[in-house]
């Protein structure tokens, strides 16, 4: 299965959706493909301009999904009109449902132990036979060397089909790339606040927000202290960088 990309800003965002997007990922783990996925967003892209090396992790990945829908509007406009939001909460549990009859083994990496605790409760009362192979909350600080390689032989040892990272942008990218070659799973998915959603321990924007990109001024609410710099300022430099690309002013 292969779809379209376009460039956004030097990304190369994967012209997918949702339904499309879990059919890779199946593919890739019934043929041991090792990859990985970036669910990336408005924010992804910003901090890409910030750090050039980033669009090179981006640019990397087997899959650049389209998490929010300036993206995606972006996408149908260059002629990609199958185009859709790959939601990063709505991958992980529409993956969940789909590895239950394929016997898929997942592993959590990311978040508080006490939130790991909670989205392994939960999602295995929401699927039924949810394999979940082992998880890891990793301290608030770089690990040392031996720690790394302990934390690369535990998620080995547990033999995932899949390990999902919850380390929000760009930290759980950085990661991915950088412990793509150690991870025996096939695939490896950033999906940043998932985990707290599905946790409980975050609110999550109401469905009729979503397609309104009004999604971020939810989180801005909810939390503003942490999100303000992000959405306040990242925001309008997505649109004024946008039009320099569509003008040909600027190239990517």
């Amino acid at each position: 299965m292969k779809c379209g990309k376009v460039n956004i800003l030097g990304v190369f965002v994967s012209t997918t959706n949702l339904s499309d997007g879990v059919a890779q990922v199946m593919e890739w783990i019934a043929q041991k493909n090792r990859t990985y996925v970036c669910v990336t967003g408005v924010h992804g892209l910003m901090e890409s301009q910030r750090q050039p090396d980033l669009k090179g992790v981006h640019n990397s990945a087997g899959m650049v999904t389209p998490d929010g829908m300036p993206l995606v509007y972006v996408s149908r406009a260059a002629g990609h009109s199958d185009c859709g939001r790959v939601y990063g909460p709505d991958l992980m549990l529409e993956v969940c449902r789909e590895s239950v009859g394929r016997g898929y083994r997942h592993f959590f990496y990311g978040a508080t132990p006490q939130t790991l605790t909670l989205l392994t409760e939960r999602l295995c009362q929401q699927f039924p036979g949810l394999q979940v192979a082992g998880t890891y909350a990793p301290p608030f600080r770089a690990l040392t060397e031996a720690e790394r390689l302990e934390t690369m032989a535990l998620i080995n040892e547990c033999s995932p089909d899949m390990v999902w990272v919850g380390l929000s942008t760009p930290k759980q990218e950085r990661w991915m790339a950088e412990h793509r070659q150690y991870l025996e799973a096939p695939v490896l998915l950033g999906v940043g606040a998932a985990f707290d959603f599905h946790a409980g321990t975050v609110r999550q924007a109401p469905r009729w927000m979503q397609p309104l990109c009004l999604e971020w001024l939810f989180r801005l609410l909810v939390e503003p202290k942490r999100l303000w710099k992000r959405y306040l300022l990242n925001n309008p430099r997505f649109v004024f960088s946008l039009v320099l690309q569509s003008l040909g002013l600027r190239r990517y």
